[in-house]
């Protein structure tokens, strides 16, 4: 994974896997601190004590169709390579929150990405699922969230291909403001 918004991307993806119908996706840069914080926070069936110990593990995965996992443990190893941490608190039957802290100016940390193109791709791929995207920088906030997304369009669905791409140009223009 070459970007940050791939690592979001991936964890996401683990969130709707997980049978989450609500996730939310906070990045939030603080030149002060030198720091970038990506929490990605799911309702989804959670994981016990020692999953949650073994996610870190690239030779570990729940999934049935091949041997390792390496989301998680690369999106730790590139927080870490930046000074940074991951951090998972995960309940069974409640869901999970995954916490990477990167040195922002750091030359090792990942670019951040398309994350428009990211935030969309998971929105128009599972409609019924609820998105929040928050991204917060000196220069100010920005929410996307997809029930106001859905109550303004009254009823066009978020994956037609016109939604699609006014969502992308909308996440990206916004994004753009603040960073």
């Amino acid at each position: 994974m070459q970007t940050l918004s791939d690592h979001i991307l991936d964890i996401a993806q683990n969130s709707i896997r997980a049978q989450a119908s609500r996730i939310e996706i906070n990045l939030q840069e603080n030149a002060t601190e030198d720091s970038l914080v990506i929490t990605i926070k799911d309702n989804g069936c959670g994981m016990d004590e020692a999953t949650v110990a073994k996610v870190t593990d690239p030779f570990f995965t729940s999934r049935t169709v091949r041997k390792v996992g390496l989301g998680i443990p690369l999106f730790k190893q590139n927080a870490e390579a930046t000074g940074g941490t991951l951090k998972i608190e995960s309940k069974k039957g409640e869901g999970t929150v995954i916490e990477a802290k990167f040195g922002l100016s750091h030359w090792d940390r990942p670019p951040i990405g398309d994350i428009a193109g990211s935030i969309v791709i998971l929105v128009s791929a599972n409609p019924e699922i609820d998105f929040i995207y928050h991204h917060s920088t000196a220069k100010g906030e920005y929410t996307f969230d997809t029930n106001e997304i859905k109550e303004i369009l009254e009823g066009v669905p978020l994956n037609d291909p016109e939604i699609v791409m006014a969502l992308r140009q909308m996440i990206r223009e916004n994004i753009k403001e603040i960073t």
